[in-house]
């Protein structure tokens, strides 16, 4: 059974596209400043191949002679200078970007018997429901900072323990444009844990009455 996390398509197309077009922004900024640093970093008074054509090169003055042999441009072997460093900053850019496009697209869920698994940008973790120690939580979405309609919501969740492995995946309780997921996700994922567990016994409860209503 698939498990309604991650983003609805559209919001998923976005996020890929933002991601890419993150990482091409930081790829050219690491690649710029190599390029810039030639263009100020040309030699015009050295003569082209065309001027000293003829003459040995040994008769050549030897600054001359690396200039012509380098084209007219400055050796970049003499390390990283801050034009360099200053394009450093592109490589976490673009692996930020990278990593935003990779969770856009990954990231999903699913049941299968008592297994959870969870999907992310860079791994897929599974945890057996029936032998793992559960407990829930929540975390905190913050919404329209800095503005008078700022609010803060907190979205349940259940984190899931392999008391062998100490492996956990955590499992957010919202649904794709919906509060929590649908009834039918919540109540299997209770089936699959142990049996008078609290957080069964929670889920159920959220399965009855999503809307937290007091009868």
């Amino acid at each position: 059974m698939r498990i309604s996390i991650g983003a609805p398509p559209a919001a998923k197309a976005f996020g890929t596209l933002f991601g890419l077009v993150f990482a091409a922004a930081g790829v050219a900024f690491a690649l710029l400043p190599l390029v810039f640093e030639g263009f100020w970093h040309r030699d015009d008074s050295c003569p082209s191949a065309d001027e000293v054509s003829g003459i040995p090169p040994e008769l050549l003055p030897p600054e001359v002679r690396d200039c012509v042999s380098g084209g007219g441009w400055l050796s970049f072997d003499d390390g990283f200078g801050p034009i360099r460093l200053i394009g450093l900053v592109g490589i976490p850019v673009f692996l930020l970007g990278l990593y935003i496009a990779l969770k856009s697209v990954r990231t999903a869920a699913w049941l299968d018997g008592t297994v959870v698994s969870v999907r992310s940008a860079l791994r897929t973790k599974k945890v057996d429901l029936a032998t793992a120690e559960v407990s829930a939580g929540s975390y905190t979405l913050r919404h329209h900072v800095g503005t008078p309609r700022a609010s803060v919501e907190h979205v349940p969740q259940i984190i899931a323990r392999d008391p062998d492995s100490g492996r956990s995946v955590t499992i957010p309780l919202r649904g794709i444009g919906t509060p929590l997921l649908p009834e039918k996700e919540l109540r299997a994922l209770a089936d699959a844990m142990r049996p008078g567990t609290t957080a069964a016994a929670q889920l159920r409860a959220l399965a009855d009455n999503p809307l937290g209503l007091s009868s």
